[in-house]
């Protein structure tokens, strides 16, 4: 379908909508459905707007240009305009089509960070401390909210497993890419020789999903109740509180132990479990579009290895994008993480583009 007739078709769509929550005969859902809609469509209406008043200049500019009784200063005014407005052009109607592009249905949706040692004992697990607090202040530079759910200490500092829920503007876009392995190559405190050893922690971005997205049946559920403990079998209450569920026909297990209460327990294990649920089903879908997705910005398979951080270099390298930065403190600090999500969102773009004008 041509520019032209795609935007024509957004804005008939646009004028029904709005003709359509002008009616007081919509119910709540499709008041809620249809408002998210428009609010889509109104930036590319916004957008298409510029374009099309660059395009009356340039064609007005174009006829006096032409006009063989004007003067020739006028002629030349006229000249100079048809050179500025045309690269306006092309990069109003480039802004046009990033905003044409399908986007993920989960974009908008808050996200369950998943954090787990790899490879590499008490270093791994230190490393994935360090991931986690990246993705805490990142988190606060968004203004997005950061919820701990459940962390599983070492003992010296390190994380064998976090996970969190963060709630905000535009969360799975941004952090959807994160999924893979991240690799630290690092002298360890314990380490005399200065040698350096190489770690890896794995995380997980999944889009959280509401009880709409998945039907969970109590009687595929199995449900054990036991009592909280901290690291090394320290007790951290004395009730039986901690709650371990297991979706019998996928085999996945949610444990929750933070709350003191065994009902705040139970309802942030089920949030988790919806959202991994609602991530299998999605993998799975996509899985009928991996070979043209091979080409994009890596799989989001948790089973490869996406970036490095270097800490004698102080680099960080995202290896789907061939990016290197020397910022490694700043991106730690979630101070320069942006950099390198907008380059992999930028890069999904392109792809995108490429393949619309293939």
């Amino acid at each position: 379908m041509s520019l032209e007739k795609n935007i024509s078709r957004l804005l008939s769509r646009k004028d029904e909508i709005e003709k359509r929550l002008s009616s007081s005969s919509l119910d709540t859902v499709d008041l809620m459905h249809l408002s998210k809609e428009l609010s889509d469509l109104r930036p590319i209406a916004e957008q298409a707007s510029k374009v099309q008043k660059l395009k009356m200049e340039l064609s007005d500019a174009e006829i006096l240009v032409k006009d063989q009784e004007a003067d020739s200063e006028m002629i030349a005014l006229a000249d100079d305009e048809i050179q500025e407005i045309r690269p306006k052009i092309s990069e109003a109607e480039y802004k046009l089509k990033l905003l044409l592009l399908p986007k993920d249905k989960d974009d908008s949706r808050n996200a369950i960070l998943e954090i787990r040692a790899g490879t590499g004992g008490d270093e791994a697990a230190l490393f994935g401390a360090d991931l986690f607090g990246m993705y805490q202040k990142f988190a606060s530079h968004q203004g997005w909210r950061f919820e701990i759910m459940e962390i599983s200490e070492t003992g010296i500092g390190g994380y064998k497993e976090a996970t969190a829920n963060i709630s905000g503007k535009e969360v799975f876009a941004k952090l959807k890419f994160e999924s893979g392995v991240h690799r630290v190559q690092r002298v360890p405190d314990t380490e005399t020789g200065g040698r350096i050893h190489t770690s890896a922690a794995t995380v997980a971005v999944l889009p959280e999903a509401e009880e709409v997205d998945i039907d969970i049946q109590e009687t595929d559920l199995r449900v054990d109740i036991f009592r909280s403990s901290g690291p090394g079998g320290q007790s951290v209450n004395t009730t039986d509180s901690a709650v371990r569920i297991t979706h019998m026909p996928t085999g996945i297990v949610v444990s929750q132990q933070d709350e003191k209460s065994q009902h705040k327990n139970r309802a942030k294990a089920m949030k988790i479990l919806r959202s991994r649920l609602y991530d299998a089903e999605r993998a799975k879908q996509n899985a009928e579009r991996a070979a043209s997705r091979k080409g994009q910005i890596g799989s989001g398979d948790r089973s490869e290895r996406i970036r490095t951080y270097n800490f004698p270099q102080g680099r960080v390298t995202d290896h789907r994008i061939n990016l290197t930065l020397y910022k490694l403190e700043k991106i730690l600090m979630g101070e320069a993480l942006n950099e390198i999500v907008n380059a992999l969102r930028s890069e999904e773009q392109a792809k995108k583009l490429s393949v619309g004008q293939s």
